[in-house]
């Protein structure tokens, strides 16, 4: 197999950057590894330390960097991410896996040949990557929007546009859109209301993206649970490995989400690093979560646990929103066990988020 050069791109979001998409994606391009330009310099070098690119493009030219290490010949892009432990990773993502996972969104949500998408998304996650390359496949140029600007937004003609539950948010008038993709964070039955097309998508960077439809895995995509429920995945569109890393071995990926799947339905409880020790009852964080967004006096929320010398850990709420610490309780026990109703509550006028749009759980725990 013939190795590949890796170009770190680090171009704002426009015609350069969906370009040397599209040559990656057909093979005539190097393989690429997008970077935000927002990034910090010191970042960005640990970043390259990292995952060792061959070549950093920006926009006054391209430049070789001596340490940088070829990838193999079938993997078209890599996409940096820290998951939950903030250490930088690559995902090394084939052109096959990437058009596999386009391919079956569009199907899913009946898109067609000419219809317009708007990124307003980092491309170099994989949620805006994966708008570029829908785009291509659709045969139109993707309207890329460097920032989120609502107003911009509304008034960008697209079709289709992928967000994330906070820019939803702030958009006064969503219904010129045919289709919104909804990713990144659990949605609330409100946000859900707001337009007739609205799916909400399940997903990760190791599957090209969302590959799960309001609980409905996407065409050739299989899942089951493991022993201890996590959620695992298979299909086309997983990836090859990691960056200088391990291969993916064998069809299945394992996830670090537990799950439910009901009549073929996926319902996520939240992550098996999420699950909070109290008392010696565990509490999955994300089931909790998930009750604690649908009080109408709570616009967004986490929950984590903060250590305790008596319970060991207790549950702690963090809300944007006016919901007291009596009201949550009570709104948990209507559905949870008691043990799993917060013993805190932080209250925030915002939760901080990652550039993606998932909240910065680092932050959010440092801040109980």
């Amino acid at each position: 197999m013939v190795d590949r050069p890796v170009h770190a791109l680090v171009l704002p979001p426009g015609p350069a950057l969906a370009e040397a998409v599209a040559a990656a994606l057909d093979g005539g391009g190097p393989a690429i590894l997008p970077v935000a330009p927002s990034l910090p310099d010191r970042a960005v070098r640990a970043l390259f330390d990292t995952l060792r690119p061959t070549h950093v493009t920006t926009p006054d030219g391209t430049s070789v960097l001596p340490e940088g290490v070829p990838a193999e010949e079938d993997t078209a892009v890599i996409i940096a991410t820290s998951g939950s432990t903030g250490v930088p990773k690559g995902v090394e993502l084939s052109a096959r896996a990437l058009l596999a996972s386009a391919r079956a969104s569009l199907d899913r949500i009946g898109a067609k040949a000419g219809d317009r998408w708007l990124c307003c998304l980092p491309p170099s996650h994989v949620s805006g990557l994966q708008v570029i390359t829908r785009a291509l496949l659709c045969g139109t140029d993707p309207i890329v929007h460097e920032t989120f600007d609502p107003g911009k937004v509304t008034a960008s003609g697209a079709d289709h546009v992928s967000l994330v539950p906070t820019q939803l948010r702030r958009l006064p008038d969503v219904s010129g859109f045919t289709t919104i993709l909804l990713g990144g964070a659990p949605a609330t039955a409100d946000l859900k209301a707001r337009h007739p097309r609205i799916f909400h998508t399940y997903g990760m960077t190791e599957t090209s993206g969302g590959c799960v439809y309001d609980g409905r895995p996407l065409d050739n995509v299989d899942l089951k649970l493991d022993a201890e429920g996590r959620v695992m995945i298979a299909g086309p569109m997983l990836m090859n490995g990691h960056r200088l890393g391990s291969r993916l071995t064998g069809p299945w990926f394992t996830t670090s989400d537990l799950g439910e799947i009901e009549n073929g339905e996926l319902r996520i409880l939240g992550r098996a690093d999420d699950v909070i020790n109290t008392g010696g009852q565990k509490v999955v964080a994300g089931v909790v979560q998930n009750v604690l967004a649908t009080h109408p006096k709570v616009r967004e929320v986490a929950v984590v646990g903060r250590p305790d010398p008596e319970w060991g850990q207790i549950v702690v709420a963090v809300v944007a929103g006016e919901a007291t610490l009596e009201e949550l309780r009570s709104h948990a026990k209507s559905e949870l066990p008691a043990y799993a109703a917060p013993k805190a509550l932080v209250q925030v006028t915002a939760l901080p988020l990652l550039p993606n749009g998932k909240p910065d759980m680092v932050t959010i725990r440092n801040q109980v």
